[in-house]
């Protein structure tokens, strides 16, 4: 199998994880999502670290953490991805799987939108128009439930936010992370000792609690691997694959209900990634080809 053809791979797999995820946290509806959070960066630290620790690489997070003013960048980026994960285990804890499908169905767009505000990014009549098509189909929503999709926005922009501070960081994926929940750890431990437990865990909720870990360690990890391997606009392309499954699963495997407005509004949201997507597929392979060009005339 060519290398390519494994990032493929690794990219389907880490989006079906993500995309089946609410399966899972489906299953500890009845602790409360706060709590969940504290044990899933907990878990996630002592996964992450053992990985490190296998490969040698601990030392990379004390180097990492030695800088004060990259350590305040790498907490402002770990309470987003706090934020995140705690709107997603509070939208499945609540029944608003598919709103939260809908965030990420979003996310690109969004950042689309952060990178022509933030970094000057170059955006083409097509992206324009995918954006403007999303935020109607964003508005048709709203005005159907009488209600903004505050999930979805939330879990897109702090998504958004957190892959904008990423950018920022000279750090790869695992070590990165690796700080934030570490950064994390001490907020979670205090919460769980003052709180205290909130429900009566037993012993097979301790065993989702901890698979916690390697369910949020794992698909990065892929996903690194895939981002190596492949174009962007394949990367682009099979992400969507993620919110897909997990709207299939809030739909029809937990029952929640798809209303006349949802059934108007995803349809043109799902049009905008399609423009979105095949301006980007275009723009890679145009870059494709001008790299490719370079190198023939380097050789000639």
């Amino acid at each position: 199998m060519r290398e390519d053809q494994k990032g493929v791979v690794a990219m389907i797999t880490a989006c079906t994880i993500w995309g089946l995820s609410p399966l899972y946290y489906a299953q500890l509806a009845h602790v409360p999502p706060l709590e969940i959070l504290c044990y899933r960066s907990l878990w996630s630290l002592a996964f992450f670290a053992l990985i490190l620790g296998v490969q040698g690489r601990l030392s990379e997070v004390r180097t990492a953490l030695e800088n004060p003013r990259q350590v305040a960048v790498i907490f402002i980026g770990a309470a987003m991805i706090a934020g995140n994960w705690f709107g997603f285990i509070y939208a499945i804890s609540n029944g608003q799987g598919i709103e939260a499908s809908l965030g990420y169905y979003i996310f690109p767009l969004v950042a689309v939108v952060i990178g022509k505000l933030v970094f000057a990014e170059k955006l083409r009549p097509a992206q324009w128009v995918a954006i403007g098509i999303a935020a109607f189909g964003v508005a048709v929503l709203t005005f159907g439930l009488g209600v903004a999709p505050w999930i979805a926005l939330w879990l897109a922009g702090t998504f958004g936010a957190y892959g904008m501070i990423k950018k920022q960081l000279p750090l790869g994926p695992v070590v990165s992370v690796t700080c934030e929940v570490l950064l994390l750890a001490p907020l979670a431990v205090a919460w769980i000792m003052l709180k205290g437990t909130g429900v009566n865990i037993d012993g097979t909720t301790h065993a989702l609690l901890a698979l916690s870990g390697p369910l949020t360690a794992s698909p990065l990890i892929l996903f690194s691997f895939a981002a190596r391997r492949v174009r962007m606009s394949t990367v682009g392309l099979v992400q969507y694959l993620n919110p897909t499954l997990q709207f299939a699963c809030a739909a029809i495997v937990m029952g929640e209900v798809v209303t006349q407005w949802h059934a108007l509004a995803f349809p043109i949201i799902w049009g905008a990634l399609v423009i979105y997507t095949v301006s980007l597929w275009r723009q890679d392979r145009a870059a494709a080809k001008a790299s490719s060009k370079v190198v023939m005339s380097g050789t000639a």
